[in-house]
């Protein structure tokens, strides 16, 4: 074998292993290349065995400790770890091979490595955010304890395109590239792009205000009457907002269309409105001062009755067919089933009130008169009458 330069290229002359070798293969040089090779590929494999198993042992360690760190930092490092034995052990058979071969084609091993490294590094840590985040809300989930998912959901996606970008210009300046250039040529050429992708800045910008501004997170029910938009606020991305429609379809909508619209987030009420009005008989006109008062104190009596919002029961108005009462008053729970179950509840208790009272609810009638006397009444009941007929 003849002596490498001394170029920082690995050299296996003069050392035991090379003795070794040579008295194993009989100084046959081809078969001492192949030999190294081999053995550094071994020593690879036999490193990824253990590193598997003990990387195992330690994430079965890591899931019975109550913090999602250890899990996080474990489990991320899973693959990635195995990954850059490869790379760099591949690498090292590549330089002994370029050692004695000097070929062209095996200059390009170490910017390949130093490209591979970086990548297994920024496949790490971007493994390692999306555990942690994942890992803190299920945490939090389990405890019971109040969880912001917009918020943690918008830091994992900044870390990423942190790590991301600063990746992009680590392996750039490695591999001899003018990160300087490469800003200006950026700043640059932004502006053409710009033009080009106005939709998708707009959309991108559009999410960074609802990151900001908050007008609702992921799990708010939210409606636009500007547009045709209501339902559930599944996932909050970077230029699509993903909602889920009461009949179970989904709805992409560009993030742009909501600095455009006006949007109402009712998942964000206080509290819930009763508001209805109740028609009673005109016969039963003497009844309904005392009928608005009990319904007035069943109402200020009622335990999912909110007392401290405002409360209306007041004769409204003389309609076409009834005596209007008006009531107005709002429920403690926001939730809609259960409001619903409330409002049925006071309902029914107004129309007890109304018969306890002796009146009746009124229905849609309507009284013709004609010349002769008369009178036809139609509606739920018909009557007819003549002023001097015989039966």
């Amino acid at each position: 074998m003849r002596n490498a330069p001394d170029d920082g290229k690995f050299s296996m002359d003069d050392t035991p292993v090379d003795k070794l070798l040579a008295e194993i293969t009989g100084g046959d040089a081809t078969l001492m290349l192949i030999a190294q090779v081999f053995l550094v590929v071994l020593a690879v494999v036999v490193a990824n065995f253990f590193l598997r198993r003990t990387l195992a042992r330690l994430e079965a360690r890591a899931l019975q400790t109550s913090t999602p760190w250890d899990d996080a930092l474990i489990t991320a490092a899973r693959r990635p770890l195995t990954w850059l034995a490869w790379i760099v052990g591949v690498a090292f058979a590549a330089q002994i091979v370029q050692a004695e071969t000097d070929t062209a084609i095996f200059q390009a091993v170490v910017p390949a490595r130093t490209v591979g490294v970086i990548g297994c590094i920024t496949w790490f840590l971007l493994q390692f955010i999306r555990n942690v985040q994942d890992g803190v809300m299920r945490q939090r989930l389990a405890r019971g304890e109040s969880l912001d998912r917009t918020t943690v959901d918008a830091v994992g996606k900044l870390l990423r395109v942190s790590v991301l970008i600063t990746a992009v210009l680590v392996g750039l300046q490695s591999l001899g590239f003018s990160v300087s250039g490469v800003l200006a040529f950026g700043g640059i050429g932004g502006i053409a792009v710009g033009f080009a992708a106005r939709d998708l800045l707009a959309n991108f910008f559009g999410g960074l205000m609802v990151y900001l501004d908050r007008p609702f997170v992921v799990g708010d029910w939210i409606r636009s009457p500007d547009k045709q938009i209501e339902g559930t606020v599944e996932e909050i991305g970077w230029r699509l907002t993903r909602i889920r429609t009461f009949d179970k379809r989904p709805l992409y909508v560009p993030n742009s269309i909501f600095t455009q619209i006006t949007v109402e987030n009712p998942s964000r009420m206080t509290n819930r409105r009763i508001y209805e009005t109740v028609g009673v008989r005109y016969d039963d006109i003497d009844r309904v001062a005392d009928i608005v008062a009990d319904i007035k104190a069943m109402l200020r009596a009622h335990p999912e009755i909110d007392q401290e919002q405002t409360l209306i029961v007041n004769f409204n108005q003389f309609g076409a067919s009834s005596l209007d009462i008006m009531v107005y008053t709002f429920t403690r729970t926001t939730a809609w089933v259960a409001f619903h179950e409330i409002k049925q509840d006071v309902m029914l208790k107004i129309a007890e009130i109304i018969a306890r009272h002796g009146a009746e609810i009124a229905f849609p009638t309507r009284t013709v008169h004609f010349p002769d006397g008369v009178r036809l009444t139609t509606g739920a009941q018909t009557e007819l009458a003549a002023q001097g007929a015989k039966s």
